[in-house]
C-alpha cells in the first residue's frame, strides 16, 4: 500500500478552491463513467500531494442529484489520490449544532433515490461492507484540524442524505430527527460509498448553514445559507490547511486499502472482460492479482 499521501479534497458548497497550493494545475481526467463535475486541482502543500475537485464544479452549475458521483471518485483515484476528506454545507437537525459549527460525520442515512450508486454490476458482483462508512483516522485528523482553527467542531455526527435539490417538510425534518441524524444534507451519499469501493479511506466535514425547519416557525432560507456559506469558507480552508499540515510523515496502511478483498462474489469465469475494462482504476489493485 502507498506510504506517501495523496489526499483528495472534495469542496462542497461554499468551498470553490484551495488556497496555497504549490505547482497547481487544472487537470482534466477522463473516466470510463463519464464526466467529473470538474477538471482536477493537482498540487502540493507542504510537501503533501493534494488533488482538489469541486463538486458542483466551478460556480456551481450542478445540481445535486446530477452530480456524476461515480466519475469523481474515479477521476480522483486516476489522480493518484489514497485519501478523501470531502467538505459539504449542510443543515443541523441538532440546537447543538448551531449555524457555524462543524460537525465531522460518523455514520450515514441514505434516502437518495435518483442516483447511480456503485461501481458494480453484472458480471462483477461486489457487496462492501459500509458498517463503519468513514474512516476514524482521517476523521479525528479532521477534527483536531478545526479545533486548531479555532472553529467549533461537533463529532460522531450521523448524516442523513436527501434527495433533493428541495429541501425537507417539517415532518420529514422532525421525522429524520426522531431517527437520530444530526444533519442533513444531499451529497454525502452515495459519495461515501463510491469511496469504499474504490478503496478510498474518507472522512466527511458537514459545515452547518442553518437548522433545516423542524424547529417551530423556522424554515431554511437561502441568502441565509449563503451567507453562512461565506462566513464558513474562511474556517474551511483553514481547516483543510490544517488538516494537511497535521498528516503523520508516512502514510500506514489502512483496513479500507483493501475493502474489496472479501467483498466480490461472482465467480471468476463469470467475470464480464467489459465490466473489468470500466474498473481498472476503482480495483485495479484486486485486478491485477487475479
Amino acid at each position: 500500500m502507498a506510504s506517501e499521501w495523496c489526499i483528495g479534497i472534495i469542496g462542497g458548497s461554499g468551498l470553490y478552491a484551495i488556497e496555497g497550493l504549490e505547482d497547481e494545475q487544472w487537470i482534466a481526467i477522463d473516466t470510463p463513467w463519464g464526466e467529473p463535475s470538474d477538471e482536477i486541482l493537482c498540487g502540493s502543500l507542504g510537501g503533501v500531494k493534494v488533488r482538489f475537485l469541486p463538486r458542483h464544479g466551478r460556480g456551481h452549475p450542478t445540481t445535486p442529484s446530477e452530480l456524476n458521483a461515480r466519475a469523481n471518485i474515479d477521476a480522483l483515484k486516476r489522480a493518484g489520490c489514497t485519501d478523501i476528506l470531502a467538505i459539504s454545507a449542510v443543515g443541523s437537525l441538532r440546537e447543538e449544532i448551531e449555524p457555524g459549527r462543524f460537525a465531522v460525520v460518523e455514520q450515514f442515512i441514505d434516502r437518495t433515490f435518483a442516483r447511480e450508486s456503485t461501481f458494480f454490476g453484472s458480471g462483477f458482483v461486489t457487496h462492501v461492507s459500509m458498517a463503519d462508512p468513514v474512516c476514524p483516522r482521517l476523521s479525528e485528523m479532521a477534527a483536531k484540524a478545526i479545533s486548531k482553527a479555532k472553529g467549533k467542531v461537533a463529532t460522531g455526527a450521523t448524516y442523513l442524505a436527501m434527495e433533493g435539490p428541495q429541501f425537507s417538510t417539517r415532518a420529514e425534518s422532525r421525522m429524520y430527527r426522531a431517527w437520530g441524524a444530526d444533519i442533513i444534507g444531499m451529497t454525502g451519499m452515495p459519495e461515501a460509498k463510491l469511496a469504499r469501493e474504490a478503496e478510498l479511506p474518507y472522512a466527511l466535514i458537514g459545515m452547518a448553514t442553518d437548522y433545516d425547519c423542524w424547529r417551530d416557525g423556522e424554515e431554511v432560507d437561502v441568502a441565509q445559507v449563503i451567507e453562512q456559506m461565506q462566513a464558513n469558507g474562511d474556517l474551511a480552508r483553514e481547516t483543510v490547511k490544517n488538516f494537511i499540515g497535521g498528516l503523520p510523515k508516512k502514510r500506514a496502511a489502512s483496513p479500507i486499502d483493501t475493502a474489496l478483498d472479501d467483498a466480490v462474489i461472482t465467480a471468476p469465469e463469470e467475470h464480464d472482460p467489459d465490466m473489468l475494462a470500466k474498473l481498472d482504476a476503482v480495483a485495479g489493485r484486486l485486478l491485477a492479482s487475479d
